[in-house]
């Protein structure tokens, strides 16, 4: 399996080259794939953590309502007028709109005041 390392320096010194190409391609594959699946993963979990009561949120089945009810693992969401109340675990959150729009918000204000 690493015979393309032993081999290489026996056939006029291209080893430090592959191994430095090596190097280079494990390089890209982190800062390309790696780091910002692991940076989504953080700001998803950061998400689920920050939930709170009064939140428009919407699940991974696609389910959308308020939040009336947050517990260490779970959260209880009010879907439509007629009150319908289902319980999910944190992990089945996929958005939350209302701190979406906060952030939105802060972003507007960030941007305004740059200009001023």
């Amino acid at each position: 399996m690493l015979n393309f390392l032993t081999d290489a320096p026996a056939a006029g010194g291209l080893g430090g080259s592959t191994i430095i190409m090596l190097v280079v391609m494990i390089a890209v594959f982190y800062f390309l794939l790696i780091r910002p699946e692991n940076k989504r993963k953080k700001e998803a979990e950061q998400m689920r953590s920050n939930v709170k009561v009064g939140d428009e949120i919407t699940t991974i089945g696609g389910i959308i309502g308020k939040v009336v009810s947050v517990k260490e693992e779970k959260f209880v969401i009010e879907t439509s007028a007629d009150q319908v109340r289902i319980e999910f675990a944190k992990w089945a959150l996929s958005t939350n709109e209302t701190a979406a729009a906060a952030a939105k918000e802060e972003a507007k204000k960030a941007a305004k005041n740059k200009e001023d």
